[in-house]
């Protein structure tokens, strides 16, 4: 990706609007752009080191969904084998009404545990491929 380039990396998909309630239209396409990158890179190096590379599976294939109650992103979380981790990207809409991954971490098991049991995140059905 070219400095300063967007570049659509998936949709907000129907299944998603539907179980978090969301006021944006089906396919509506999310972003990544190269600050998006460095941010996640300056916050999170050996996060985004090791799964920097799947941004996009875990946007089109997530497990679970939620918003963040802090500052109302759209959190994808993928478990993934690897080292038995939940990895959450999170997405969040500009000024200009663009939708942007923002950042990439990991969260615990235990903690992802609990907000499934509370609803905060929700599974998905449909996996995207």
């Amino acid at each position: 990706m070219r400095e300063g380039q967007l570049g659509k990396i998936g949709v907000i998909t129907q299944e998603v609007i539907a179980l978090l309630g969301l006021p944006v239209a089906p396919e509506t396409p999310i972003f990544i752009g190269q600050s998006n990158i460095e941010h996640m890179i300056s916050r999170h190096p050996s996060e985004y080191a090791k799964y920097g590379g799947y941004i996009r599976d875990i946007i089109n294939a997530p497990d679970y969904v939620g918003i963040n109650p802090g500052d109302g992103s759209i959190e994808y979380i993928k478990d993934f084998m690897i080292d038995n981790e939940y990895i959450k990207v999170a997405v969040r809409v500009s000024m200009g009404g663009k939708y942007f991954a923002r950042s990439l971490f990991t969260r615990n098991r235990a903690k992802v545990d609990s907000f499934i049991a509370n609803g905060t995140l929700k599974p998905l059905t449909v996996r995207q491929a």
